[in-house]
Formats: C-alpha cells, sequence, structure tokens
C-alpha cells in the first residue's frame, strides 16, 4: 500500500464520521461575528424583496396611470397614503422606483460587508483551532500524513469555506427570499397565472436533488486529489537536492504530471455534472417565461385559455414576465451555488475529520507540573510496541542528576525510542518512565518538555534570523544572553563572519548554513533555554571531523551539570559518558563504561572494532547478525 493510500484511509475514517458539516461549522465557529452573521442575512432579504418593488410598480403604473382602467392600487401600501391625482401617482411611482433601487444597493453594501466579515472571522477562527489541534496530535499522525495534505487542509480547505460563507451562502439566501417574494406577489395578482410560471419551482427542486447527489462524492474526491498533489509537490521542492544529483528531473515531471492529471481528471468529472445543471435550469426558466407569455398574450387578446377565468391587464402580464425574468439569472446561478455548496461541504469534512482525530498524549486531569527538576531519570521494566510491533522490552536503569549516558547499538535498535518515551511523545505499553520519582504521564507536558533541551541529528531551523533562532523557546533573552550562548556552543565565530552576523537571515530550514553551523545554532538554542535535562540524538553524524570536535566540547560543555543522554553511531562521542547502555533488537544487551564494554568483547567491542578500522577482526557471527539486522529494518523507530 503507498503513502498516499495511507493518507486517505487514515484520514478518511475520522472524516466520515462527520455529519452535518455546515450545522457543526454554525455551532463551533463565528459566536463573536454572529451580529454580522444575522446583519448580512437581513440585509439579503431587504435587498431581494426591494428588487420586486420596480417591475410590481410598473405593472400598476401601465394599468392605473397610462392606460386608467383600474385604481391606482400598491401592495401593502395603505389607499389614505396614495395620491388621487394622476401627475402624482406618476411621480409617486418614480420617488418608491428610485428609493427601492438606492435602497437596493445600500443594502447589498451592507450584506457583501458583513457576510464577508463574517466569513473571514470565521476562516480565521477555523484555521486557527485547526492548526492548534494538529500542533496537539500525536506523533503517530506526523508519521501516517504527508505535510503537503495537511498545508492543503489548512489553505484550500479553509479558502474555499471562506468562499462559499462570502458570496454564495448569501446569494442562496437571496434566492430563497426571491422565489418566496415573487410566488407571493405573483399569486397576489393572478393566482391562476402564477400556477403557470412557477410550474417551473418543484421541476428545478428535482433537477438540483438529483445533481447534489451524484456531485457531491465527486468533490469530496477532487479535495482528495488537491491533497495528494500538494503532498506530491511539497516532497518534489523539499528534495529538489536529491533529484538533480539523481538526474530525475524527467522521473518526478512525469510522477507530478500524474497526479496533476488525476486532479483534472476528477475536477472535470464534477464540473461535467456542472455543464449539465446550469443549462438545464436555464432551459426550464426560459420555458417558464415562454409559457407566461403565450399564455398571458392569448389571455389579453382572446379571453381566457382553457380553464382558466377571469381578466388579465396588460400591467399584470408586464409584473409576471419581468418577475419571471428575474427568475431565469438566479436560476441559473443555483448550479454555482450547489457547486459552492458540495465543494465547501467536502472541505469542511476534511477540516472537522482532523478537529475529530484523537489526542492521546496529554495532560491527564489531574496532572501537575514539575517543579525545580534535579534529574534523576528511570525506565522501571518500560515496554513499546508500535502497530503491534515490539520496538522495546523489559528497558530498566536509572541515571542519577548530572550523570552523562550513552545509548549504542545497530541502527533500529530502539535508542531514539528510548528518548521519545522520556519526552512523552509516546506512551509506553507497559512499565513507566519517571522523572525525580514522578511518572510522566502524571505531569504536565508543557514542564515535562519545559525541563529537557533536545539536540538531533537534523535540527530545524525556522526562515528568520540567526539570533531568533538561538531565542526560539526563550524569546525574553537579551542579545548579550545569545551571544553568550553562540559562544558556549563553539558557534560565535561562523556567526560574526557572516554577513549580518547575528541578523544573517539562514533561509528556509536553515538552507543557508551548513550541517555543522546549523547544528551549533541548535546547541546554543538548547543551552538558552537552561535545561536540566539534556538528549542528544546523533548530533555529530552528519558533520566533518574538525565540525565534530567542535560541537562535541560545546556538548561537554553544556552537560558538565546535567543529566544528560547522548545517542551515538560514532562511539568516540560517548567514550567518556559515566555509562553506556547497548541497545539491540529493542533491549539492553550490554552497559558499563567504554573501558567496561571492550573488556567484555561483546557487541559494543564489535562496533568498536568497525569504527578503528578492523573488520577482518569481526567474529563471523556479528556480521552475519548485522546482516539480518539491515535487512529487517523497515519501522520508523531507532
Amino acid at each position: 500500500m503507498s503513502n498516499d493510500q495511507i493518507d486517505v484511509e487514515y484520514l478518511r475514517e475520522h472524516r466520515d464520521r462527520v455529519e452535518r458539516p455546515l450545522y457543526t461549522l454554525f455551532q463551533k465557529y463565528g459566536h463573536g461575528s454572529r451580529r454580522w452573521f444575522v446583519l448580512g442575512i437581513f440585509a439579503s432579504i431587504g435587498a431581494r424583496f426591494a428588487s420586486l418593488v420596480p417591475p410590481v410598480l410598473l405593472g400598476v403604473a401601465i394599468d392605473a396611470i397610462f392606460r386608467e382602467e383600474q385604481d391606482f392600487d400598491l401592495p401593502l401600501i395603505p389607499r389614505e397614503w396614495l395620491p388621487t391625482e394622476t401627475p402624482e401617482q406618476f411621480w409617486f411611482v418614480v420617488g418608491l422606483m428610485g428609493v427601492a433601487m438606492i435602497g437596493r444597493a445600500f443594502l447589498n453594501f451592507v450584506r457583501m460587508s458583513s457576510l464577508n466579515l463574517f466569513s473571514h472571522r470565521v476562516k480565521h477562527e477555523v484555521r486557527t483551532a485547526t492548526y492548534q489541534q494538529m500542533q496537539r496530535l500525536d506523533m503517530e499522525f506526523f508519521n501516517e500524513v504527508q505535510t503537503g495534505e495537511l498545508m492543503s487542509i489548512l489553505s484550500n480547505d479553509t479558502n474555499r469555506l471562506e468562499q462559499f460563507l462570502d458570496d454564495m451562502f448569501g446569494q442562496a439566501i437571496q434566492l430563497s427570499v426571491l422565489i418566496v417574494g415573487i410566488t407571493v406577489v405573483l399569486f397576489w395578482f393572478n393566482w391562476q397565472l402564477a400556477m403557470v410560471t412557477l410550474v417551473v419551482v418543484p421541476i428545478a427542486a428535482v433537477f438540483t436533488y438529483w445533481f447534489m447527489r451524484f456531485v457531491e462524492e465527486r468533490y469530496s474526491d477532487v479535495r482528495e486529489s488537491v491533497g495528494d498533489l500538494n503532498s506530491r509537490l511539497e516532497n518534489n521542492i523539499n528534495g529538489i537536492q536529491v533529484i538533480k544529483a539523481s538526474n530525475t528531473e524527467s522521473y518526478e515531471d512525469d510522477r507530478v504530471e500524474d497526479h496533476s492529471y488525476r486532479y483534472f481528471r476528477l475536477d472535470w468529472l464534477a464540473l461535467r455534472l456542472n455543464f449539465i445543471y446550469r443549462p438545464g435550469l436555464q432551459a426550464l426558466t426560459s420555458l417558464a417565461f415562454i409559457a407566461t407569455f403565450v399564455v398571458g398574450g392569448i389571455w389579453i387578446l382572446d379571453g381566457p385559455p382553457g380553464p382558466l377565468s377571469g381578466e388579465l391587464t396588460e400591467g399584470t402580464l408586464v409584473i409576471f414576465l419581468l418577475l419571471t425574468q428575474r427568475l431565469v439569472d438566479p436560476l441559473a446561478q443555483m448550479s454555482n451555488i450547489i457547486d459552492r455548496y458540495e465543494d465547501a461541504n467536502a472541505s469542511l469534512k476534511r477540516i472537522l475529520g482532523v478537529m475529530n482525530l484523537p489526542v492521546n498524549i496529554e495532560d491527564s486531569p489531574d496532572a501537575e507540573p514539575l517543579d525545580a527538576v534535579e534529574g534523576t531519570v528511570e525506565f522501571d521494566d518500560v515496554t513499546f510496541a508500535y502497530d503491534e510491533e515490539p520496538v522495546l522490552e523489559d528497558i530498566d536503569f536509572e541515571v542519577q542528576p548530572g550523570e552523562t549516558v550513552g545509548l549504542v547499538g545497530p541502527t533500529g535498535a530502539g535508542k531514539t525510542t528510548i528518548v521519545k518515551l522520556l519526552l512523552r511523545l509516546y506512551d509506553t505499553t507497559a512499565g513507566a518512565v519517571r522523572v525525580d520519582g514522578h511518572d510522566v504521564r502524571d505531569v504536565t507536558l508543557s514542564s515535562l518538555r519545559t525541563s529537557m533541551g533536545y539536540v538531533g541529528q537534523d535540527n530545524f531551523l525556522f526562515d528568520g534570523s540567526v539570533a531568533e533562532n538561538i531565542k526560539y523557546g526563550a524569546f525574553d533573552a537579551t542579545r548579550e544572553e545569545v551571544v553568550e550562548a553562540a559562544r558556549r556552543a563553539q558557534a560565535h565565530e561562523f556567526i560574526e563572519n557572516m554577513p549580518e552576523g547575528y541578523d544573517t537571515e539562514v533561509g528556509e530550514r536553515g538552507v543557508k548554513l551548513s550541517g555543522g553551523q546549523r547544528q551549533r545554532v541548535a546547541i546554543a538554542r538548547t543551552i538558552l533555554q537552561h535545561p536540566e535535562i539534556l538528549v542528544f540524538d546523533e548530533a555529530t553524524s552528519a558533520v566533518d571531523t574538525e565540525t565534530e570536535m567542535l560541537i562535541q566540547r560545546s556538548i561537554d560543555d553544556l552537560a558538565a551539570d546535567r543529566t544528560t543522554f547522548i545517542i551515538a553511531h560514532r562511539l568516540s562521542t560517548v567514550r567518556d559518558a559515566d555509562r553506556i547502555f547497548v541497545i539491540e533488537n529493542g533491549e539492553i544487551v550490554e552497559r558499563g563504561t567504554h573501558d567496561d564494554l571492550l573488556a567484555e568483547d561483546g557487541l559494543y567491542a564489535n562496533l568498536w572494532r568497525i569504527q578503528a578500522g578492523e573488520i577482518g577482526d569481526l567474529p563471523e557471527g556479528f556480521v552475519e547478525r548485522a546482516s539480518k539486522r539491515v535487512a529487517q529494518q523497515g519501522l520508523d523507530f531507532d
């Protein structure tokens, strides 16, 4: 199964549980902006009613003022308010038309301003809440889901939600008001002709129901394909150096083209339904217009046709024709409304699917802060399995404050998993991890992780200046404190030689710095945070010998009075550790000092021989076990 399939299935499981996404949206978000939403709704209703006034006034004017076939009478206006003389009636109609048109323009301004403000605030709340939820999800989530998929949810999906709330939601309300308003007006003037005109509405409703049934699933597939495409693009951009060095541009061109074509094909399938739906609605509304004109024309010329009865005036027919024409474009826009609704619905399901993901690693209800940390660390018969695959088994040790411990062993043995459990990035399957006698599950995550400093093999630097990256996590530090931390990390000299010193921009992910420089900036950042427990995870494995020496000096200085865990493949890094634990297949198989372990002539001694270049002296059994270990490596844990 490909990573893309894992991504889709992992998120779809929670996405499918989302019911009534728009109802959930309004229930959870936008509470502080509801007044703008309500104002926008009322403005939408008012604007649509105002748009119905001119056709009604024109029809009344034709019959009462120009042809003088009936009394001057306007719906909803008391007769005593109406003028009695023809010129006054004419200017009264003109004035009402002007008020209605100006009022409609003003109400549309209020509608757009209010609904846009509401939608942008909701988008802000949803994006912020989704990001906050993502940050608190377990590491398992980030192992399963690609960055491009997450960026698609945070960016594309929230933008589509805002587009629907901005425009289409208001248009849907206006269309509903328009249909209700036109229905009331038409029935007011002639209920029989209204039945002819409005027969199109239930047919359009059935047609719309058909469209929604077919288009919903297609838009869900479109949104997933966008996430897949973004994941592929994000991967390729991050791996551009490997692509160029491997001369695989053509291969990646094809892969991006495949993902892009899948998005194009799914999007086109959804659009094809729209191409059927919108012209179909236009044909229906046009037939309603023609039917109204034919029946109304015959009625005026030859009397009521068929079962119809009564009188129909020219002014009333004008009202019907104008209002029927008013239905044509809005009903044709129904396809856009449904289109955007289904698009927003699919996006909202993706957003709420993330919001529904469980958070397993979180503070317990009675968690207490870990205060005045001394640095005692205890692993009490710890066992850990990932996806039912055992990673660690019966890990048992205690480290005293200020002690330096080395963790060594073959790749995939479980070394990094030990410190992940200490940082509580995962919880143990059995046993307990304790700091100063407190189970890490019983203390707050914030206080636990504040007490620890982590320096990995490939430390992430944020796009910003060197000083900003050193201050990260200690934002109130002064420039003097930043410089002192850099000195202790053996970084001050190279920083001073940069074009703008501590204000030099490091670029995205610290791309403008070498690997060794990034490591020393990360160590300076850790120094500035003053942690009581230090973790160095392969901190020197990717640098040259001279840089390793500088980094090792800074590590020794930093670890002098702190509990320190050093994970290393280069055994020279842990040679002076107080104790060394040798991990193999998730178990501690040897423990002691460097000299003790060499004297045991076990796994550690053989690893030392490899790094000393004494490969010919390795036992055959060790070589066979190493070959099997390499063949079985597959877990994301070390």
